[in-house]
């Protein structure tokens, strides 16, 4: 695993970064303030691990999109989404990422739109918001689904937040489970996504997950692309949680605006 120089900004960021049990022979167990029990194992040992105040995110060097991307809803850090500059990660080597004309042509090829992993809105609040715009940040993501349930989905964990003053952890990315046409101006190799998961979870342990395919309609609703934590980690090949040695999870579905949503 390589480590980007965000893991050297150090009293800046309140981050522990601890190794401990691992769930392969070269696979360390990393915490950050992000994660909640522990950072997803199982990525690539390749893969950049980026830290910043706002989220902790794992990127591919093979796809150029990140394999996950944990952060925190908090009530104080919501905002009005301002304006969108992208820029490649200033934490990647060129040949890591991608940059902003490699998405030229795309949304209207593709019918896709520069889809945050970590939201805009849900860190607006504070000063470090322009981070999400970073390319390492981004996936290709349909614009039905950016700008249908999963805007919605985003929504309610900001209304949660709002809500109930509480806190909430988010870990979601990619899935490459199918082929897609790959960005036309983009001169590195990559893939396209085919889907999106995404896991919620309280401060107190309710969780639930969500799968979504890159066709999902606008009007689909989140609710009904809940599954469980066990099919997002057999699709995604990661292990989640890692430092609980038994995982049973109180539901979310109700505070998140659904009647029934399966959680693990």
């Amino acid at each position: 695993m390589q480590w980007s120089a965000g893991l050297k900004i150090g009293a800046a960021v309140a981050l522990a970064v601890q190794f401990g049990a691992v769930a392969h022979a070269h696979d360390p167990e990393i915490h950050t303030f992000h994660c909640w029990q522990g950072c997803p194992v199982g990525a690539s040992e390749t893969n950049d691990l980026i830290v910043r105040e706002i989220y902790t995110l794992s990127s591919n060097d093979e796809t150029k999109f990140a394999d996950w991307v944990a952060y925190r809803v908090t009530r104080e850090a919501i905002g009005t989404s301002e304006g969108r500059r992208w820029a490649a990660d200033p934490w990647l080597d060129p040949s890591e990422t991608l940059e902003p004309a490699d998405y030229r042509d795309a949304p209207a090829a593709l019918g896709i739109d520069r889809g945050h992993q970590a939201p805009l809105a849900t860190f607006s609040g504070t000063a470090f918001a322009a981070d999400t715009n970073y390319l390492s940040n981004i996936t290709p993501q349909a614009s039905a689904l950016n700008q249908g349930p999963w805007q919605y989905l985003e929504g309610a964990e900001r209304d949660y937040a709002r809500r109930t003053g509480r806190l909430l952890y988010v870990l979601t990315g990619p899935l490459f489970e199918r082929n897609r046409p790959p960005l036309p101006r983009a001169d590195e190799p990559h893939r396209n996504p085919s889907g999106y998961w995404k896991l919620i979870v309280s401060d107190t342990g309710e969780l639930n997950a969500f799968i979504f395919e890159q066709e999902t309609p606008r009007s689909a609703s989140y609710c009904s692309h809940g599954v469980t934590l066990e099919e997002v980690e057999r699709r995604t090949g990661l292990r989640f949680f890692p430092r609980l040695s038994r995982r049973s999870f109180g539901s979310l579905g109700q505070q998140l605006g659904c009647t029934v949503a399966p959680n693990g």
